[in-house]
C-alpha cells in the first residue's frame, strides 16, 4: 500500500508529526461487541498464538526463577547462571531472522510448529543437563527458537483480524507474556524442590504444553492473508524469484522505516526491562520487603500489566496508535516517583498502575508493527525489530545495578544496600522521554489494508498485470463454482 507519508518531503513530514498526533475519536463498538466481530477461525488463530506466546514466556522465566538452584547444581555463581538468560536474549535475533523469512516464504503454519518442537526438545534437554557447559549450549539454542515465535504469533493472530478489533486483540496478545510469567511463578512453586529432582521437573513440565499447541496449530489452515499472497506468487513462473524481488522492493522503499522500528523497539524494551528487572531487588535490598511481600507486589503489577495492555490496545483504535502510546507514557512517567519511592506495602497501588502504563503502551505494539511492516515480510520485520530492540536493551538491569552502587545506603548486617529506586526513577524518566519523542516523530498506518491486492510492493515485484490476471482467474474460478452449485441445485 502506498502511504501518504512515503510521498512527502522530509520537511513536510516533520511538520505533520504534531498535528497528526491529535486523537481521532473514531467510533468503536464497546469492547465486548468488538470481540464478537471475530469469526470462529479468527478466534482460533488468536488463541493458538496467545498460547504459544504465553508458553514462550514461561520457558524463558524457568531459568530466572531457578537461578539459585541451578547455581548449586552446577557449582557456579548466580552471575554464571545468568549467562543462560543473556545467551537467550543475544540469540533471539538470529531466530527472528531465520523463522521470520521462513514464515513469510513458506507460510505461518510449519515454522510455527517447528518452533514449538524445538521448545519441547530444548526444555527437556535443559532438564537433563549435567554440566554447566551443556546448560549454556542448550539455552543458546533455545534463544534461537524463542526468537522465531513473536513475529509469527503476531501475524497469525492479527493478519485476518477484523480492522475494528485489531487494537484490543493486539493488547490481549501482547499480555500473553505477563500471563506466561505468572504461570511460571505458580508452577515453579509447585514443582521446584517439591516432587524430587530439584529444579528439573519445572523444565520437564515446560516441555508438555507445546505438544498441545502443535496439535492445535495442525488443525488450523494458513491465514487468508498469506494464502492470497501465495496465490499471486504461484501465478508467476518462479515463486522463489518473486519472493526475492519482494525483498529487494521492501528494502529499497522501506529501509528507513525498518531502522525506525528497531530504534522504537529498543526504547520499548528498555522501558519494560528498566521498570521490571531490578524492581524485586529494589524491594528486598532497599526497602527490606519479605519474599512473600515481593511476590504479592509482582503478581499485582503483572495483573496491572495485563489490564493495561488490553485497555490501551482497545483505546488505540479510538484515539490512534501514536497518541495512545504517548499519552500512557506521560502517565507512566508521572507515576515513577511513587513507584520507586514508596517504601511500604502501599507500593502495590503504584506498581499496578505503573505496569498498567508500561504494558499498556506495549499493548499497541503488535498491531502497530504489523501495520508499519511491508506486507511481504510482516513476520520477519515484526519479529526481527522486536528482538533487535530486545538485544539492545538486554543490559538494562546491569546498567541500573552498576549506577545504583554509586548511591550506597547503611548496610543490613553485612549485606550492602543501595538506592536502586532513585536509579530506576531517573533511568525510566529518560526512557519515557525517548519513547515519547520517537513515537511522535514516527508514522502511523492505522487501518492499513492487509490484503495483497492493496500492496503496492507486491505489485511492483510481480508486475501489476500479473496480479490483475491472478485476481481475475480467482473471480472466474468463483463464478464457475457458483454456476456448478446452481446446476446441482436444479438437478436436485
Amino acid at each position: 500500500m502506498e502511504t501518504q507519508d512515503s510521498k512527502m518531503s522530509v520537511g513536510r513530514y516533520l511538520a505533520t508529526r504534531l498535528p497528526s498526533l491529535k486523537p481521532t475519536f473514531d467510533r468503536q463498538p464497546n469492547p465486548f461487541k468488538t470481540l464478537t466481530l471475530l469469526n470462529f477461525q479468527q478466534w482460533m488463530f488468536f488463541l493458538v498464538a496467545f498460547c504459544a506466546w504465553s508458553w514462550d514466556a514461561f520457558d524463558f522465566f524457568t531459568v530466572s526463577l531457578t537461578v539459585e538452584d541451578l547455581a548449586e547444581t552446577f557449582g557456579k555463581t548466580k552471575a554464571d547462571i545468568t549467562w543462560g538468560i543473556t545467551l537467550v536474549l543475544m540469540l533471539r535475533s538470529v531466530g527472528a531472522i531465520i523463522f521470520g523469512i521462513a514464515a513469510d516464504r513458506y507460510g505461518r503454519k510449519w515454522p510455527f510448529i517447528i518452533n514449538n518442537i524445538l521448545f519441547i526438545v530444548l526444555e527437556l534437554g535443559t532438564g537433563f543437563c549435567t554440566t554447566y557447559e551443556a546448560f549454556l549450549g542448550v539455552r543458546a539454542l533455545f534463544g534461537i527458537a524463542m526468537g522465531g515465535l513473536y513475529g509469527n504469533a503476531a501475524a497469525t493472530a492479527l493478519e485476518d483480524c477484523p480492522e475494528a478489533a485489531r487494537g484490543i486483540i493486539s493488547g490481549m496478545l501482547q499480555q500473553g507474556y505477563a500471563f506466561g510469567y505468572l504461570l511460571a511463578t505458580v508452577f515453579a512453586r509447585a514443582f521446584v524442590n517439591t516432587v524430587g529432582h530439584g529444579w528439573r521437573p519445572l523444565f520437564w513440565f515446560g516441555a508438555g504444553p507445546p505438544v498441545l499447541i502443535i496439535i492445535f496449530r495442525l488443525c488450523l489452515p494458513e491465514t487468508q492473508a498469506y494464502q492470497e499472497r501465495q496465490r499471486i506468487r504461484e501465478a508467476t513462473p518462479n515463486a522463489a524469484k518473486v519472493f526475492v524481488q519482494e525483498g529487494k522492493v521492501a528494502l529499497k522503499k522501506h529501509w528507513l522505516l525498518l531502522i525506525y522500528m528497531v530504534l522504537l523497539m529498543a526504547g520499548f524494551n528498555f522501558m519494560s526491562h528498566g521498570s521490571q528487572d531490578l524492581y524485586p531487588t529494589m524491594l528486598t535490598n532497599q526497602y527490606n520487603f519479605s519474599p512473600n511481600a515481593v511476590t504479592v507486589t509482582q503478581v499485582v503489577a503483572n495483573l496491572g500489566a495485563m489490564t493495561g495492555g488490553t485497555v490501551i490496545g482497545y483505546c488505540s483504535s479510538i484515539f490512534g496508535r501514536r497518541f495512545s502510546i504517548v499519552f500512557v507514557c506521560i502517565i507512566g512517567g508521572a507515576l515513577l516517583y511513587p513507584y520507586t519511592f514508596v517504601s511500604n506495602e502501599k507500593v502495590i497501588a503504584p506498581a499496578f498502575f505503573e505496569q498498567f502504563c508500561v504494558q499498556g503502551a506495549w499493548g499497541v505494539i503488535p498491531i502497530h508493527l504489523m501495520e508499519l511492516s511491508p506486507g511481504s515480510f510482516r513476520t520477519f520485520v515484526v519479529g526481527t525489530s522486536y528482538q533487535l530492540g530486545n538485544l539492545v536493551s538486554s543490559a538494562s538491569s546491569t546498567i541500573e545495578a552498576t549506577i545504583g552502587e554509586r548511591f550506597p545506603l547503611p548496610k543490613k548486617g553485612k549485606v550492602p544496600r543501595y538506592q536502586y529506586g532513585k536509579v530506576i526513577c531517573i533511568f525510566m524518566g529518560c526512557v519515557y522521554a525517548y519513547v515519547i519523542l520517537l513515537t511522535i516523530m514516527g508514522p502511523e498506518y492505522r487501518g492499513r489494508n492487509f490484503d495483497v491486492a492493496a500492496d503496492s510492493d507486491m505489485a511492483e515485484a510481480t508486475g501489476q498485470n500479473a496480479m490483475e490476471r491472478k485476481l481475475q482467474a480467482e473471480q472466474h474460478e468463483d463464478l464457475e463454482k457458483g454456476a456448478g452449485r446452481n446446476v446441482e441445485d436444479i438437478r436436485a
